[in-house]
């Protein structure tokens, strides 16, 4: 399973193999639950991400029910868990310990009349006929009038139901989400230490200026992310050889957004003919 991590303004989905896949910019007072879906569906890389983690503002009813329409499994931070609400999925459900949680009883009528709508609303969008945004944004417009958005975000209640409780029962999987949201801040703050010129303020006007700055900011910052996974390798390779044995605790402590190696301020030469190192990658660990 692939994993993608999402931070806000100019957001970027990173693999949990550090990598930034591609980035969005997002002006400022954007709400962007409705671009979280894009890039993963615009994504050509060999690395294909099934499930998206982000902070609590990178998630809606809607943007759940699409998710789950369009096989991407929803996993953001939640603060503020007791002011969400919980559907039941009948009125006449009761639970022992957890009923005063639900609020209200899921529409299931709603749902069933729109399905064949919203099946091809997904349909498009992955087909690439469509962006996901684009459709957030349309239905969400008129959202108390458009029966497809209201049809969306009653499936999205059923959806985020089932994951809040997953989260408040599953300890692991809080872990997991608390552990990629810190590796999201880190790489984000990897990127605005990568970005030191001008104290990383973006001085241009035009957009898509301004997406270039973010876009090359990524590309430096994954080509130092690279470098440090090649002289770590090296250097686990080395104590390996030397008998020393490395586990996979060991390897869980260390990270590629090294900097005090890289000297920020030096003078580098570009030579495009240079072949990189092979990477050893069958380094026994025990």
């Amino acid at each position: 399973m692939l994993k993608c991590f999402l931070v806000r303004f100019s957001f970027f989905c990173l693999t949990e193999t550090y990598i930034a896949l591609f980035s969005h910019f997002i002006p400022c007072g954007v709400y962007e639950a409705i671009y979280i879906l894009d890039g993963i569906l615009k994504n050509m890389a060999d690395i294909q991400p099934d499930t998206v983690h982000g902070d609590t503002q990178s998630q809606s009813e809607a943007v759940f029910g699409l998710a789950h329409l369009l096989g991407i499994k929803l996993m953001p931070r939640i603060r503020g868990i007791k002011n969400l609400k919980f559907y039941r999925a009948d009125k006449e459900q009761s639970f022992q310990h957890i009923h005063p949680l639900f609020k209200e009883t899921i529409k299931w009528e709603l749902i069933e009349s729109n399905l064949p709508d919203i099946l091809r609303i997904a349909l498009s969008i992955k087909s690439g006929k469509v962006n996901a945004s684009t459709i957030l944004r349309r239905l969400g417009t008129y959202s108390r009038k458009n029966k497809l958005y209201l049809a969306l975000r009653e499936l999205g209640r059923v959806i985020r139901t089932i994951f809040l409780l997953e989260y408040i029962t599953e300890a692991q999987m809080r872990e997991t989400i608390h552990s990629a949201t810190c590796k999201s801040e880190e790489f984000n703050d990897f990127l605005q230490w990568v970005m030191f010129g001008n104290n990383g303020l973006i001085a241009e006007n035009i957009r898509h200026e301004q997406q270039k700055v973010i876009k090359y900011n990524h590309l430096v910052a994954n080509m130092i992310i690279l470098y440090n996974v090649i002289t770590m390798t090296n250097v686990i390779r080395e104590l390996s050889q030397e008998g020393l044995q490395i586990d996979t605790e060991t390897l869980g402590a260390t990270s590629p957004f090294r900097r005090e190696n890289i000297n920020r301020f030096g003078t580098y030469s570009l030579d495009m003919e240079r072949e990189g190192p092979e990477i050893e990658f069958n380094i026994p660990v025990i």
